[in-house]
């Protein structure tokens, strides 16, 4: 027998059966956490009229989720690679399901923010398990970037579904239904993925260490909340104990984990430039973007009028580039370079999110349907490309706690832009004059939200009403618009980080042999 046909034999042996239908399965759980993370903006003019959060507690509404899942994927990540992958995600999917149907019957915002926070437990079960489970299942370099770009396709495709499903249920049915959708996802995930997802985990795993999933909890809700607390309300005495017992924690897990035998981070995969780079690029990249995202829909619905649907089928566009270009993110990467691919699409969003501090309420759909195009183009090659950069880096047995810190890295940039530029749009909204004869119960409500005004405007004269909510929808803009100033900002500054330090990065070529 030839090398070639050696080679040819091996390569085939490598490539698991049935490994395209078990990425569809996992796919689905990306669909999952995606749809949900989505229409959570659509509904949030409808869940405030309903439950008639305050400023803060909107805002916790928005970020709760992601400052829980933030503070277990690490630990999370680590348990799969111990009791499996496959069993992990599965449990994830059920529970994240039944906590749906809470999230969809909440009747008080303090309710809600629990089911948000039980939610983010579930949903730290599920991305690092899949992605890793995509590492064990691809062995070919080549398929495995086209799966990964399929992974992060279907998460654009999730983030474009959610609005336009959300709205024509948001218009039809109670703001609680959009949460229900997940439980059909949900059960074909389970039901499916019993039968075609093969198990993987850590051949010699070690203990699960219960000191550092409390240390790296409790450190990352810290320092999340202390910053948060500090853009919305100044420094205070609050603010300083979450801080610095936040980092006091996780000083004390990293010291922990290079301490430990088998430790529940491996640290030493740090020492990886092309690793810590993507890992850096991830999470200041959604920094900048996830606060505009954040209130994208509330300015498509409470300043231009559009319905829910309408809004929803307005975004499309950033999804529809998102998922082009993921596809062939990882075919552009090894035609020209890592580097070049991801520092390009960070630029180009960064490009898209400066034209954002132009738009008002009069702009045309065109332009913003354009901007949305590029923010997705430059999203989809860059995200695709430094998570298969971050999966190349690190052994297959590491899979899941690698898979883990990417995550950690999205779910906190998340956290940190909808604390950061969401309270700034807050701040920034609140000091809005009120006109000129609008009562004093209807101007507190007001000042709290952009939906409360528009709600506190139904009970009042017409041209107070009509006073009261452009001035409010001003307000609302203005803060938008600093918003996006600084997250373009922090999108330039990363794309020339990437440039350095991915530099040299590629990915692989040939089939890895195990």
């Amino acid at each position: 027998m030839t090398s070639i046909e050696q080679h040819a034999e091996t390569s085939d042996e490598l490539r698991r059966p049935g490994r395209w239908i078990a990425l569809a399965v996992l796919v689905l759980a990306v669909l999952l956490v995606a749809i949900d993370a989505t229409v959570l903006g659509l509904a949030t003019p409808f869940l405030t009229e309903d439950l008639e959060p305050t400023g803060t507690q909107l805002l916790w509404i928005g970020d709760v989720y992601s400052f829980v899942i933030a503070g277990l994927l690490v630990s999370m990540g680590s348990l799969g690679d111990r009791i499996g992958r496959k069993k992990l995600l599965l449990t994830g999917a059920t529970a994240f399901g039944a906590v749906s149907v809470l999230n969809a019957y909440a009747n008080s915002p303090e309710m809600m923010i629990l089911a948000r926070a039980l939610l983010g437990v579930a949903g730290a079960t599920l991305m690092p398990s899949t992605l890793a489970l995509i590492r064990n299942l691809f062995n070919d370099p080549r398929e495995r970037s086209l799966a990964i770009g399929i992974w992060g396709a279907m998460a654009s495709a999730g983030a474009a579904v959610g609005p336009v499903v959300g709205g024509f249920l948001l218009e039809h049915f109670w703001w609680g239904s959009v949460f229900l959708i997940n439980l059909p996802v949900m059960a074909v995930l389970v039901v499916v993925g019993v039968r075609m997802i093969p198990e993987s985990k850590n051949p010699a795993p070690g203990p699960w260490d219960l000191m550092s999933v409390a240390l790296s909890l409790v450190g990352m809700i810290g320092v999340v909340y202390a910053i948060k607390d500090l853009a919305a309300h100044g420094a205070s005495w609050e603010v300083a104990v979450a801080g610095i017992g936040g980092a006091a924690a996780l000083w004390w897990f990293v010291r922990r984990q290079l301490k430990l035998p088998d430790p529940l981070l491996d640290m030493r995969l740090f020492h990886h430039r092309g690793f810590s780079g993507a890992v850096l690029a991830d999470l200041l990249t959604i920094l900048g973007l996830s606060g505009l995202v954040f209130f994208l829909s509330q300015f498509l619905q409470l300043v231009q009028g559009r319905g829910p649907l309408e809004a929803g089928l307005a975004e499309l566009p950033a999804a529809v580039g998102a998922v082009t270009c993921g596809l062939i993110a990882g075919q552009a990467a090894r035609r020209f370079t890592v580097r070049f691919v991801v520092s390009a699409g960070l630029a180009a969003v960064g490009v898209a999110l400066a034209a954002v501090t132009f738009v008002h309420q009069e702009t045309g759909y065109p332009l913003i349907g354009l901007l949305l195009l590029v923010v997705g183009i430059g999203a989809g090659f860059a995200f695709t490309v430094t998570s298969d950069v971050i999966l190349s880096s690190v052994p297959k047995e590491h899979a899941g706690s690698a898979s883990a810190v990417s995550e950690t890295a999205y779910e906190l940039g998340a956290a940190l832009g909808i604390a950061l530029l969401g309270s700034i749009v807050t701040g920034v909204y609140q000091d809005f004059v009120t006109p000129h004869g609008v009562p004093a119960d209807a101007a507190a409500a007001a000042h709290e939200s952009l939906g409360g005004a528009v709600e506190a405007a139904q009970g009042i004269p017409a041209d107070q009403a009509h006073a009261l909510v452009s001035a409010a929808q001003d307000s609302f803009v203005d803060g938008l618009h600093i918003a996006a100033g600084i997250g373009a900002a922090v999108l330039i500054a990363t794309a020339a980080a990437a440039w350095f330090l991915l530099r040299g990065q590629a990915l692989e070529e040939e089939i890895v042999h195990p």
